[in-house]
């Protein structure tokens, strides 16, 4: 499970193995979501601040995402994607 960015104590996963629509994995104080890389759809529960901080991230990066997902797909490395500050 590589983690691909972290930021605000949220640490930012993507898995080789994971099944489509393309999303990423995120875990916060022990809380844990996916989050649709092009809806920002999220499954699972976090906090509101948490869930807000992600999608923001996601909209500043997604098209590392979509990249770091076809990687991710072919079973390749995948690239770290600079944090939200």
């Amino acid at each position: 499970m590589p983690i691909i960015s972290q930021f605000f104590g949220i640490n930012i996963y993507m898995f080789w193995t994971d099944h489509a629509p393309p999303h990423f994995h995120a875990i916060y104080g022990g809380e844990k979501v996916s989050m649709n890389i092009e809806t920002g759809e999220v499954d699972g529960k976090m906090t509101k601040r948490a869930i807000n901080l992600i999608n923001e991230w996601r909209l500043l990066h997604i098209e590392e995402l979509r990249y770091d997902w076809s990687l991710a797909s072919s079973r390749s490395a995948l690239n770290e994607i600079q944090p939200l500050e």
